[in-house]
């Protein structure tokens, strides 16, 4: 599940544009909305951030859990007790050695080091696997008091229950702000980069300004997270296959969701791939190995308990206004793109393809002015004809 990111960041500009870059001390904002443009990217939810999809609305913020969580929850413990405890103690054997020193010698380190590694190796896996629960439960709570932001694509517009209030705000959908913040830091191990991908808009009734982050591994899958909204919101993608199963591990008969048979639809692909000669022999070496490293199945079974878990339990209430506004409408009432977004994203689109070494950005700069030309030659062509016309101007107060 995503989760609340970077602290630091200015607030969003009242006034944004998509190629808007926005510098703070430790880093940067690049826009990507308003007037939601194409990115070119993968639409993809690595973090899976996303929850339902239906043909009406997608939630994102509050999407089910993966088999990644747990078996980085299980597989890092794990590792880390497996060194500790036997490749640290083999390792000082093999320096012994190498220094010069006999296979006796070397024993004696080894079976003396043993001991300790294995003391320390259980008191640091244990204490890993205890900060991993206590973030597993922080999360699962969540799903009890949160009502994820919903995007109804019929409306082509966006809800948000900010926390702590009860009444749902209704952004239009090309009038949302989006962005990727790239946040450094330095630590006592070096730089440290953060990457996040935000969404907010400025309420003018409450004159403040709402936002949403969430941790990203990198720019690209920052990027790669909106554009699956985008996407969706656009009629581009339309299930939570299509965004959240790259690898086509769920089978049509499958649930819409990790667990137990992604594992052993991943075996099968693995197996299925070697045969064809795709991959070497490594590759089905390592599979093994990362899998056994994580226990096998049991984040998988981890996984199912969890989304059963989440599906049982008490949801926070979703607004009765918001109920009303996410019922389906019908086909001749769909709202449509502005032509401004469809003649925005066509130059968009034109360009990745005469440009594709130039960066997304630049692109969008690009585009915003063209787009700020044809509006000040429209403005022009229209103080001409009301000076052809004769026609009084109107007057600021």
């Amino acid at each position: 599940m995503a989760k609340p990111s970077i602290k630091g960041p200015p607030p969003i500009s009242r006034e944004p544009y998509a190629g808007m870059i926005e510098s703070f001390p430790s880093g940067q904002v690049i826009y990507l909305a308003p007037v939601p443009l194409p990115t070119d990217s993968p639409a993809q939810d690595y973090g899976n951030a996303v929850g339902e999809v239906n043909n009406t609305y997608m939630d994102f913020g509050l999407g089910l859990p993966a088999v990644f969580s747990w078996q980085a929850g299980l597989g890092g413990p794990t590792s880390f007790f497996f060194m500790t405890a036997f490749l640290m103690p083999l390792f000082v054997g093999l320096i012994v050695l190498g220094l010069g020193g006999d296979l006796e010698e070397a024993i004696g380190f080894i079976t003396g080091m043993f001991p300790s590694g294995l003391e320390y190796g259980s008191i640091g896996a244990g204490l890993m696997f205890g900060l991993f629960i206590v973030i597993a439960l922080n999360h699962l709570a969540k799903y009890e008091t949160l009502v994820p932001t919903r995007f109804n694509r019929q409306r082509r517009e966006v809800c948000f229950v900010p926390a702590g209030q009860t009444e749902p705000i209704f952004v239009p959908w090309e009038s949302l702000s989006a962005w990727v913040v790239q946040a450094r830091g330095v630590t006592q191990y070096g730089l440290n980069i953060q990457y996040a991908m935000g969404l907010g808009f400025y309420h003018p009734p409450h004159d403040q300004q709402y936002t949403l982050e969430f941790h990203c591994a990198g720019f690209e899958l920052a990027i790669c997270n909106w554009e699956a909204i985008r996407a969706y919101m656009e009629y581009e993608v339309h299930t939570l296959k299509e965004i959240q199963d790259p690898l086509d591990l769920q089978g049509p008969d499958d649930p819409p969701h990790e667990g137990l048979h992604t594992f052993y639809n991943a075996r099968e692909r693995m197996r299925r791939r070697r045969k064809a000669g795709e991959v070497g022999w490594g590759y089905p070496f390592w599979w093994y190995l990362y899998h056994v490293m994580t226990l096998w199945t049991l984040p998988n079974h981890l996984t199912e308990w969890e989304i059963r878990r989440i599906k049982s339990m008490g949801r926070a209430a979703v607004p009765e206004a918001m109920q009303v506004w996410s019922a389906p409408l019908p086909e001749a009432e769909w709202a449509k793109p502005s032509e401004k977004l469809q003649r925005m994203s066509k130059m968009v689109k034109d360009l990745r393809q005469q440009e594709p070494q130039v960066s997304l950005i630049q692109h969008f700069v690009e585009v915003q002015i063209a787009e700020a030309k044809r509006e000040n030659q429209e403005e022009d062509r229209d103080d001409a004809l009301i000076d052809h016309l004769h026609l009084p101007q109107e007057e600021d107060d």
